[in-house]
């Protein structure tokens, strides 16, 4: 293996599992933990009696999301560079860049989402307006994260299976 002085040596290692690109790998991870950390949060936040119970699954759920939504979206980035995609025109590159566009959404507010939580979860006893701002933001977060999850997911979907 040949590496350029303008290539980093971790590169080849960071984007690809196995000769697939990564990105067709840690996307399964935001499939399948965005929506659970999602539905977690929306129990930690709307039924105050198991408030207690998911909290911490709710936590590291979260983080993890967050984690996998990054790296699905700076590994599609890094895929979409490759040179395999120079010559693409015309309707399939539309849909890959709904797909983009989506994506560039998400990862703002997964962060948002992963943040959110985070200080929800960490002022987990505190009382007041606090908690209900917390846990209403928590809410519309989780939501936002869902819808968000399905449609840069279809986008994607759409774009490799076609409709």
């Amino acid at each position: 293996m040949t590496v350029s002085v303008a290539e980093p040596l971790l590169t080849p290692l960071l984007w690809t599992v196995g000769g697939l690109p990564a990105h067709i790998l840690i996307i399964h991870a935001v499939v399948v933990l965005g929506p659970l950390a999602a539905a977690s949060a929306l129990v930690y936040a709307g039924v105050p009696r198991y408030r207690d119970a998911v909290r911490w699954p709710t936590l590291v759920l979260a983080v993890i999301a967050f984690v996998s939504i990054w790296a699905a979206y700076l590994s599609g980035d890094n895929f979409f560079d490759d040179a395999r995609f120079d010559n693409f025109s015309g309707a399939l590159l539309e849909k890959i860049e709904k797909h983009e566009d989506y994506a560039g959404t998400l990862r703002w507010i997964g962060t948002g989402f992963g943040v959110v939580t985070v200080l929800a979860t960490y002022l987990h006893d505190r009382e007041g307006m606090r908690k209900l701002v917390l846990n209403v933001l928590v809410a519309v977060l989780a939501v936002l994260t869902l819808v968000w999850v399905f449609l840069t997911g279809d986008a994607g979907s759409r774009a490799v299976w076609g409709e």
